[in-house]
């Protein structure tokens, strides 16, 4: 079903393209987690887009961090016409800043990071995941940045990477070293 956009210039929904190969890669790669009855992050969330997808494909609990007003009463009336408001958590918090992981909340197995392009949002949001103990050690982070914009990925390695039209998505697993 159609999702709710928020008409901002501040959000920019993944494309039905861009969401179908990027889902498309995580069903087959060896080194994806499944996606039935996953834990899923979806930060810098907009719409939910990507989050709501996940749910579709059996993941079993999607948490929403944004900031911006619009894209959280986006989320909400999403959530609300899916009937999936028992399925999803939207945390108002921006994606540089989570805080620590509440103790009864689990650890998640995948994380999508679409931030806005250009910005070099990705590295803070990686940060703050990690710092708040929100991931699983073996989650798996998708990040979405436009394709030539540069990424820091120190502690972390690329198993994949897509390019569709202006974005370029990265499959990011932790290092097995010491944390960041």
């Amino acid at each position: 079903r159609p999702l709710r956009a928020p008409k901002t210039r501040i959000t920019r929904p993944t494309s039905d393209r861009a969401r179908e190969s990027l889902f498309n890669v995580l069903a087959h790669a060896p080194w994806a987690p499944a996606l039935a009855g996953a834990r899923v992050m979806d930060v810098f969330a907009g719409s939910g887009g990507l989050g709501f997808e996940a749910i579709s494909r059996g993941a079993a609990f999607a948490y929403f961090a944004e900031t911006a007003r619009p894209a959280q009463l986006a989320i909400s009336e999403n959530a609300k016409a899916l009937n999936l408001s028992d399925q999803i958590y939207l945390h108002r918090r921006s994606a540089m800043d989570l805080g620590a992981r509440p103790e009864a909340v689990e650890a998640f197995d995948l994380a999508f990071l679409d931030p806005p392009y250009q910005k070099g949002l990705v590295r803070h949001a990686l940060n703050s995941l990690l710092s708040g103990n929100w991931m699983r050690p073996d989650a798996l982070y998708v990040v979405e940045v436009a394709r030539d914009e540069p990424v820091d990925i120190t502690g972390f390695r690329a198993v994949s990477e897509k390019r569709i039209g202006a974005a370029k998505v990265l499959f990011l697993l932790r290092d097995q070293g010491p944390d960041l």
